[in-house]
């Protein structure tokens, strides 16, 4: 790495107006992450896909974006983030077309991949770009808008998802995000400035294919461990081979970094973050939350539609609540992040969002309404608005500028890969308790039926739970042979219905368990964090105007 100019030059313009175009940015490639949970009924239909076909229209956008945003995110630092932000921004919105157009589940999977590219050059940028337009005590505040764009975007997902797949089809769901990547797009270069911070930064391309093989393999293999039984795949390959894999080249890849930690050897990731032992910690929150957040919903939303019934809408409109009151809180906990350091209203968050969690979790039954999750979604709402505003500005807070995109990817690294092994392990651990509380629920009714029935009904559910059909019902009834009386006929459709909603709602309480405590386990290390410099200062001249450079005298 070499100088160019010292320092960085204060930038023209409105932080305000950057920070809004950053934030649409963001806004796209969050709500792309959960947006496509709500349309998979839809588009397996309209595409005749495969079940394996719509998991991977989720998840190869998700693998993509966490294994090339640390990449990225450092080529914002040698390129410019305005120039990969624009860059980003065009490669999403194209893809997003492209998606929308797929004639079937393979072009869609293709173009999914590739939406994910940009999401990967675009997502690093924005938190950078906030980084370096704001001073060190008014990023709090930006951070708190930034925060309330991703609280919306994880959360309002669901809802615009079932608005749209409901009114037309699936492929709105990405056509959506075409005027909004072309106004991004059009405003950009008259509203962001030229973001240079006067070092030219080389490459380390033996550390991108290191980090990105280490990563893949990662994601890979908490993806489809459960499709395999965490055993072989084919031939050889398994997945404790993909992740034997995963850990020669992550530990090759940090030897490697190691190395490159000085002279003119410019690492891919600058070990100097981790001197910061605020920003250390919040990458491990980062990841936490979001093994909470995505844990959470992925259950959570099964049980809306599959258990009670709901429509897409319906069950988008019951998570409404914690959206609207994340939104509003997350500004005021930036502002008060600023004022008095983010150290305690992230922990308080963190416990919201856990007791929202497991309040909603206890009251989740078979007869509940939307009225039932009213209060535990404010409060959930409430910690997720109380965490992202604090969590980066904590982050952030001691990064230097010229490391901003580093920092970003890495942060953001943490948070998709957090992502994944959230869903992952949440899925398997719901689909084993599913396996137990179903066939323990279908013995207990099937006392009830004649002795012929008994045992066809109680292996319907035990097929189902290894098939992946226990959350709708489907394929829990016995074929019944003909001449089978309608009253019996009746009552095994009762008792199918029952032992659903009551084995899923049993296996839902299990299964929560885990992203609840990585939360709480995440609030605790929450009380090691020394509150950041920004919040310090202000603290030290609460009120006081920006002091003034001395005045000189000449002899």
């Amino acid at each position: 790495m070499t100088t160019a100019t010292t320092g960085v030059s204060r930038l023209r313009g409105n932080p305000w107006a950057v920070l809004t175009l950053a934030s649409l940015g963001y806004f796209m490639t969050l709500l792309d992450l959960t947006i496509v949970n709500i349309a998979i009924p839809n588009i397996i239909t309209r595409l005749s896909a495969s079940l394996d076909d719509v998991l991977w229209v989720l998840n190869s956008y998700a693998l993509v974006l966490a294994v090339l945003v640390i990449t990225c995110g450092r080529l914002g630092d040698r390129l410019g983030p305005r120039a990969m932000f624009i860059a980003g921004t065009a490669v999403f919105t194209a893809a997003s077309a492209a998606c929308g157009l797929a004639p079937g589940a393979g072009w869609l999977i293709a173009f999914r991949t590739v939406q994910g590219v940009g999401a990967a050059m675009l997502m690093p940028q924005t938190l950078a770009m906030v980084t370096i337009v704001f001073p060190a005590e008014r990023r709090g505040a930006a951070f708190g808008v930034w925060g309330a764009v991703t609280a919306l975007a994880t959360i309002a997902g669901p809802v615009l998802g079932g608005l749209l797949v409901t009114a037309f089809d699936w492929r709105w769901i990405f056509f959506i995000n075409l005027p909004i990547g072309l106004a991004v797009l059009a405003a950009t270069p008259a509203i962001i400035p030229q973001m240079r911070t006067g070092l030219r930064h080389r490459m380390d391309l033996r550390g991108v294919a290191l980090a990105s093989i280490a990563l893949l393999a990662t994601c890979y293999g908490l993806v489809e461990g459960q499709r395999y039984h965490w055993g072989t795949i084919s031939g050889f390959l398994s997945i404790p081979l993909i992740f034997g894999t995963d850990a020669v080249f992550l530990v090759a890849f940090l030897a490697d970094q190691a190395r490159r930690q000085h002279g003119e050897n410019e690492p891919l990731l600058p070990l100097e973050l981790f001197r910061d032992r605020n920003f250390t910690l919040m990458n491990w929150t980062s990841a936490a939350l979001s093994i909470g957040m995505l844990g959470v919903f992925l259950g959570f939303t099964i049980y809306l539609q599959s258990v009670l019934g709901y429509s897409a809408v319906k069950a988008g409109l019951t998570l409404l609540a914690s959206s609207l009151v994340s939104v509003i809180a997350a500004p005021a906990a930036g502002k008060l992040t600023d004022r008095i350091g983010g150290k305690y209203i992230l922990l308080s968050g963190l416990v919201f969002f856990a007791a929202g969690t497991g309040w909603a979790v206890l009251v989740a039954g078979t007869g509940s309404t939307w009225v039932t999750f009213l209060p535990a979604m404010s409060l959930l709402g409430l910690g997720i608005g109380l965490v992202f505003a604090p969590l980066t500005t904590i982050a952030m807070s001691g990064v230097p500028e010229r490391l901003a995109g580093a920092a970003s990817g890495t942060l953001n690294t943490m948070r998709q890969a957090g992502s994944v092994a959230g869903t992952a392990a949440v899925g398997a651990l719901l689909q084993n308790r599913l396996a137990s509380s179903l066939a323990s629920q279908a013995t207990a009714h099937a006392a009830t039926l004649p002795a012929a029935a008994r045992a066809p009904f109680i292996d319907g559910f035990r097929q189902a739970a290894a098939s992946g059909t226990f959350a709708t019902g489907s394929g829990t009834q016995p074929k019944l042979p003909a001449g089978t009386p309608p009253a019996l006929a009746h009552e095994l459709a009762r008792l199918a219905g029952i032992v659903c909603g009551n084995g899923y709602v049993d296996a839902m309480r299990q299964t929560m368990i885990l992203p609840v405590a990585v939360v709480a386990l995440a609030a605790l290390t929450a009380l090691a964090l020394r509150n950041d410099r920004a919040a310090k200062a202000i603290r030290a001249r609460p009120h006081a105007a920006p002091p003034r450079r001395p005045a000189t005298t000449s002899a």
